[in-house]
C-alpha cells in the first residue's frame, strides 16, 4: 500500500525536550478515595444547607405574616392570577385578577419569560379564585415577595421558591403566566405534589378498606374507586399500604400480597390501580371482618419492625355502617388509639353518617361526605391535615428532600425539557404552621414552602479530573433511589425525550447490578462510610460495547439529608493523579489559540454566582481570573493550574496539524477530515483539514454529540475506549446510530497517552483522527490487492468469489466487507458459524448483560474443526500479515502520540406499539487480548467452511478471511438482541 504523505510528518520540535523542563515539578499522586469521597459530601452537604436556610427563612416570614392577618371574609384584593395576568377583554381592558405583570426572557430559569422583583398564584381549575379563604391565605402571603428575592439575592443559583397553600393556591417566584393545557384546565394542584405530602405528614401505614356490598353498585362504585386512586395519590416512597375489598368475605385488591403492606412506589400503586377496575358489587357488607384485618395487619407489620414504623391508617370507603364497632377499637385501639381511623361517606344519604362520624372521631381520624366525583379530591385532602397535626403542635419544622424528577408544573417547562433534554432536579421543602393563639391547639396547617435544586447543581460539587477516565460520582436517597448516576436514563425514544414511567424511582441496584447481594446499596441507605471493591461490566457506545474492569466504590452519608454520596474509582490508571506546574503566563499564553477549548459542563469556574457571568464560558471566565479582571469569580485553584500545564504541553501539536493543513498536497483526497485531542482536564484541541461544511459527520464533537465530549457524567467515548488499549495502539469503530438504520459514513481511530510506561501512571491525555470511511476502506481493499507482489506465490485475494473478507474490530462489528450494506453489523449476524467457532476456541468471548431501565413492547412475548487450512489459505494469511502491517502504519505515521510520548514512556428498530418498563438480557461480545492469530475448519451438514482471523498490529481491529463456497445454514446467526426477562 503506497504511503500516504500526510502522515509521515515527524519533523516537529520533540516535545520531550518541552516536557523535560517541566519534569522537576511533575508528580504523581494515588488518590485516597475515603479522603475524597467524604470531602465531596462536605460540600453537598454545604450546598443543601443553604438551600434549606433560604426555605427556612421563608417559613419563618410567612408564619410570621399569618400571625398578624385577621381573616376577613368580605376582603377585596386584586392579586396577580398567574392564569389571568396580562389577559384583556374584547374592549381592551385587563381582566379582573389580571393586571399587567412584566415579564421578561431570563437565562437563569431556561430563558422562560418571567418577573423577578414579584411572584403570582396559581388556583386550581376546580376552585374559586376569589373564594375568602383564597383571596385571604394570598393576602398574607404578600409579604414572601421580599424574601423570595432577598433568597435569590443572596444564593443566585436558586431557581424556583414556592409556597403551596393548605387551601389550594400556589403562590410562586419568579412571577411566570401559565397557560391551560387544550380543554382550558389547569389540573395542577400543589396539594398532590410529593414535596407537599412529605413535608405536611410524616411516614405512615396504611389499610384501605373498600365496601363492595350490592349497595355500592353504580355510580358509588366509581366514586369509591377513585377515592381510593386519590388517597394513593397521597401517598409517597416513605409509606406503606394494601387495599382490601370487603363484602360477606375479605377480596384482596392483590391477591399476591395478602397480610402484608407494600412500599408505596409508582410501579405497587400502578399496579393496585389496574387490580381496582376489576371489583365489583355484589352482597352484604361485613365490616367487622375488615376491621379486624385491617388492625391484625397493621400490628404484625409493626411488630416486625418493618413499614414506616411511624403513623399507622385505617381508611374506609363505604355508603354506610349499620354498627359502631367499639368493641373491636376496645380491643385493638383503645386506650391508645395508635391507629386512626379516616372515614369516607359515599352517596348523598346521611343516614349511617352519625355512626361513621363517630368511629372516625373515636379514634383521632376525621370524617367526611363524597357525593360527585367533583368532590373526591378536595375531601380525600382533609386526611393530610389531620395528620400533619401532631407536627404542628409540636412545631417540628423537618426538613424533607424528594427524590429526583423532572419537573413539568408548567407546560412550557415541560416543553423546554422536550426541546432540551431533561432537567433533573430535587425539591427542599418545610412546612408552614399557624401560630394564632386560638387556633395553636388545633394543629392548622397553612402549607408547605419549596425550592427546588437542580441535579447538575450537584454535579458541579464533584471535580471530575480528579475521579479518571472511568471514575463518577453519584448519590441516593433514603430508600435506594437514584439521585444522580451517569448509568440513569430516565428518557427512552431519543429524538422525542420521552419519560420512562418510573424514571424517579430506579434503585441503585437496577445499574450497578454485579453487586448480586447489595451490599453496597444496603451500606449506603443505612447510612455508612466505608469501601467496596467489585468487578463490573460498563457498557459505552450506546450499550453495544462491553469495558471489564474493577472498580473501587467508596461511600459516606450527606448530612442533614436522606442522601448518600459514593465515589467509583477504576483501578490502574484510575487510582491515580497526575501534577504538573507551570507559570499562569506560559499557561495563558496558550490557552489563547483557537483550537482551544473546555468541558463547560465541568466546573472550573463558579459563573452562577452572580449574573454578570452568567454569559460566560469556562475558557472566557478562566481568562477573566487569571488576569484579574474579575475579582468576584470563584474558581478552583487546583484544576485551573493543571489546565494551564496541559495548555502549554499540548501546544506544540498545533503547529503539527497547522502544517499538515497548510500542505494542500499532502491531503488531496481530503480522507482525514478531523484532527482531536483531549487531556484529563477536560481541555480539548480540535483541527479540521477540510471546512466545517464539508465534515461528513456534522455532529461529532459538537454539544450535541454528548458522547464524544467531555461531559459532567463522564469522558468522551474515543479517551475512555483508548485508555482500555495497549498505550501506543489504536482504537477504530464506526459510530453506531440511533436512528432505523445503523450506517455511519465515517471511522474514528484515537490513543491513550500515559505518563510513564506502566500500569500504575495516569492517562494524562488522548488524541485521534476522523476520516471517511470510503477513504478507510479504500486502503484496505488497495492493501489486500498488493499481495500477488510479495513473491508471486499468492494465489488468492479477497478479489476471489470462493473467499469473503472482513475487517472487524475487538467486539465484533464489521468495519469493512464486500457487501457495504453490512458495515456496523455485528460480525455473528453475518457469519453466525465462524463468530460461534470464535466463541468456543477463546478467541472471543461471550458477556452478558443486564439492563433494567429497559423499554418493552407491550405485546411482546416473547464443532468440531481442524487448526490447519488448506494451502492457499496459508499463502494467502502470510501475505494478509504484511498487508495489514502496512493498513495500520499509514495511521500510526500521523504520528500523534509521538509529540506527547517522544522518550517519556439489534440493529435499532422503532417499534410503534406501546412500551412499557421491563428488564433485558442482552450479550456483548470482546476479543482475546493474547490470541493473534486463529485459523479452523467448521464441520456443517454438507460441507466445512474454513476461515482465519488475524489481529492487526497496534490496533483493536481483526482481519479475517472466510470460505464463502460454504454456507454452513444448520449453525444460526449469534445476535445481540435483547431477551426481555419473564418475572
Amino acid at each position: 500500500m503506497p504511503t500516504n504523505g500526510l502522515f509521515l510528518y515527524s519533523s516537529t520540535r520533540p516535545l520531550s525536550e518541552k516536557y523535560k523542563e517541566y519534569e522537576k515539578d511533575v508528580a504523581i499522586e494515588e488518590i485516597d478515595g475515603l479522603q475524597l469521597v467524604k470531602k465531596l459530601a462536605k460540600n453537598m452537604e454545604e450546598m443543601f444547607h443553604k438551600k434549606s436556610e433560604a426555605v427556612r427563612r421563608l417559613v419563618e416570614a410567612a408564619e410570621e405574616a399569618h400571625l398578624k392577618h385577621e381573616f376577613d371574609a368580605d376582603l377585596q384584593y386584586e392579586y396577580f392570577n398567574a392564569v389571568l395576568i396580562n389577559e384583556r377583554d374584547k374592549d381592551g381592558n385587563f381582566l379582573e385578577l389580571g393586571k399587567e405583570f412584566i415579564l421578561a426572557p431570563n437565562d437563569h430559569f431556561n430563558n422562560l419569560p418571567v418577573n423577578i422583583s414579584l411572584s403570582d398564584v396559581q388556583v386550581p381549575t376546580n376552585m374559586y379564585n376569589k373564594d375568602p379563604a383564597i383571596v385571604n391565605g394570598v393576602y398574607w402571603s404578600e409579604s414572601l415577595n421580599k424574601v423570595f428575592v432577598d433568597n435569590f439575592d443572596r444564593d443566585p443559583s436558586l431557581i424556583w421558591q414556592y409556597f403551596g397553600s393548605a387551601k389550594g393556591f400556589f403562590r410562586q417566584y419568579p412571577g411566570i403566566k401559565w397557560e391551560p393545557d387544550e380543554n382550558g384546565v389547569i389540573a395542577f394542584d400543589c396539594r398532590n405534589r410529593k414535596w407537599y405530602i412529605q413535608a405536611a405528614t410524616s411516614p405512615k401505614d396504611v389499610v384501605i378498606l373498600v365496601d363492595v356490598s350490592g349497595s355500592m353498585k353504580g355510580l358509588r362504585l366509581t366514586i369509591a374507586k377513585q377515592t381510593v386512586s386519590s388517597i394513593l395519590d397521597t401517598l409517597g416512597d416513605d409509606d406503606f399500604f394494601n387495599i382490601i375489598a370487603y363484602n360477606e368475605e375479605l377480596h384482596y385488591v392483590e391477591p399476591c400480597l395478602n397480610g402484608t403492606l407494600v412500599q408505596a412506589d409508582r410501579t405497587n400503586k400502578e399496579h393496585f390501580r389496574e387490580h381496582l377496575d376489576k371489583l365489583f358489587a355484589k352482597g352484604i357488607g361485613m365490616l367487622d371482618i375488615a376491621l379486624n384485618e385491617a388492625f391484625n395487619i397493621l400490628s404484625d407489620f409493626n411488630h416486625t419492625g418493618q413499614g414506616s414504623i411511624c403513623i399507622q391508617a385505617i381508611m374506609l370507603i363505604t355508603d354506610g355502617a349499620v354498627d359502631t364497632y367499639d368493641t373491636i377499637f376496645a380491643k385493638y385501639n383503645w386506650p391508645d388509639r395508635k391507629v386512626r381511623i379516616f372515614t369516607y361517606l359515599i352517596g348523598r344519604e346521611a343516614a349511617f353518617a352519625d355512626n361513621l362520624k363517630w368511629m372516625a372521631c373515636a379514634n383521632k381520624g376525621f370524617f367526611t361526605q363524597i357525593s360527585t366525583l367533583a368532590d373526591v379530591q378536595e375531601n380525600v385532602m382533609e386526611y393530610l391535615h389531620v395528620l400533619s397535626r401532631p407536627k404542628v403542635i409540636d412545631q417540628e419544622h423537618d426538613v424533607v428532600w424528594t427524590e429526583a424528577y423532572i419537573d413539568s408544573t408548567l407546560p412550557q417547562a415541560q416543553k423546554l425539557a422536550d426541546d432540551q433534554g431533561l432537567v433533573l432536579m430535587t425539591t427542599v421543602a418545610m412546612p408552614v404552621f399557624s401560630k394564632q393563639n386560638e387556633t395553636r391547639s388545633k394543629g392548622i396547617l397553612l402549607g408547605v414552602v419549596g425550592t427546588d435544586v437542580p441535579v447538575k447543581e450537584l454535579l458541579k460539587t464533584i471535580p471530575k479530573y480528579k475521579l479518571g477516565i472511568h471514575g463518577y460520582a453519584f448519590a441516593i436517597t433514603n430508600n435506594g433511589y437514584i439521585l444522580t448516576h451517569p448509568e440513569l436514563r430516565p428518557l427512552y425514544e431519543e429524538g422525542k425525550k420521552r419519560r420512562k414511567p418510573n424514571y424517579s424511582s430506579v434503585d441503585l441496584s437496577e445499574v450497578e447490578w454485579e453487586d448480586r447481594d447489595d451490599v453496597l446499596r444496603n451500606a449506603m441507605v443505612n447510612r455508612k462510610t466505608g469501601k467496596f471493591s467489585m468487578e463490573v461490566k460498563k457498557t459505552v457506545d450506546k450499550g453495544k460495547r462491553v469495558l471489564v474492569m474493577t472498580n473501587d466504590y467508596y461511600y459516606t452519608d450527606i448530612k442533614g439529608t436522606p442522601f448518600s454520596l459514593g465515589v467509583a474509582l477504576s483501578r490502574g490508571h484510575g487510582k491515580y493523579f497526575f501534577r504538573g506546574n507551570v507559570t499562569i503566563e506560559e499557561g495563558l499564553h496558550d490557552l489563547e489559540h483557537p483550537d482551544v477549548s473546555l468541558a463547560d459542563e465541568w466546573s472550573y469556574c463558579n459563573t452562577d454566582l452572580h449574573p454578570e457571568h452568567r454569559h460566560l464560558s469556562q475558557l472566557e471566565a478562566i481568562k477573566l481570573y487569571l488576569k484579574g479582571k474579575e475579582p468576584l469569580l470563584q474558581c478552583d485553584k487546583e484544576l485551573i493550574q493543571e489546565v494551564l500545564f496541559d495548555a502549554v504541553v499540548s501546544a506544540p501539536i498545533e503547529a503539527y496539524w497547522t502544517s499538515l493543513a497548510l500542505n494542500k498536497s499532502e491531503n488531496s483526497d481530503k480522507g482525514v477530515e478531523v484532527a482531536f485531542l483531549g487531556t484529563r482536564t477536560g481541555l480539548s484541541r480540535i483541527n479540521l483539514f477540510v471546512g466545517a461544511e464539508q465534515l461528513t459527520n456534522q455532529d461529532f464533537l459538537k454539544a450535541g454529540d454528548k458522547e464524544n465530549i467531555f461531559n459532567a457524567d463522564h469522558f468522551p467515548l474515543w479517551y475512555r475506549r483508548a485508555a482500555e488499549q495497549i498505550p501506543g495502539s489504536f482504537v477504530y469503530s464506526i459510530p453506531f446510530s440511533t436512528g432505523t438504520v445503523n450506517k455511519s459514513n465515517v471511522v474514528t481511530a484515537s490513543t491513550s497517552i500515559q505518563l510513564l510506561d506502566e500500569r500504575k501512571s495516569p492517562v494524562v491525555a488522548a488524541v485521534g483522527i476522523q476520516m471517511k470511511l470510503e477513504f478507510f476502506q479504500r486502503k484496505f481493499w488497495t492493501a489486500s490487492r498488493q499481495c500477488a507482489s510479495l513473491d508471486g506465490k499468492c494465489s488468492i485475494s479477497c478479489d476471489d468469489e470462493t473467499v469473503n473478507c472482513y475487517l472487524i474490530d475487538n467486539n465484533g462489528f464489521i468495519l469493512v466487507s464486500e457487501d457495504y450494506t453490512q458495515t456496523g453489523d455485528f460480525f455473528g449476524e453475518v457469519e453466525g458459524a465462524v463468530m460461534n467457532k470464535l466463541l468456543t476456541m477463546g478467541s472471543f468471548k461471550r458477556i452478558t448483560l443486564y439492563d433494567y431501565q429497559a423499554m418493552c413492547r407491550a405485546n411482546k412475548e416473547s464443532s468440531d474443526g481442524a487448526y490447519g487450512l488448506l494451502d492457499p489459505y496459508n499463502a494467502f494469511l502470510a501475505a494478509v500479515k504484511w498487508i495489514m502491517t502496512e493498513l495500520v502504519l499509514f495511521l500510526v505515521e500521523f504520528n500523534l502520540c509521538s509529540w506527547w510520548h517522544s522518550d517519556i514512556t439489534a440493529k435499532a428498530q422503532k417499534l410503534k406499539q406501546t412500551l412499557e418498563p421491563c428488564d433485558t438480557e442482552y450479550p456483548a461480545f470482546v476479543s482475546e487480548r493474547t490470541i493473534k492469530e486463529t485459523s479452523g475448519n467448521i464441520a456443517c451438514e454438507d460441507c466445512s467452511k474454513s476461515f482465519v482471523i488475524q489481529q492487526i498490529p497496534s490496533s483493536n481491529l481483526f482481519m479475517v478471511v472466510v470460505d464463502s463456497s460454504c454456507l454452513c445454514e444448520s449453525i444460526a446467526p449469534i445476535t445481540m438482541a435483547p431477551i426481555e426477562i419473564r418475572y
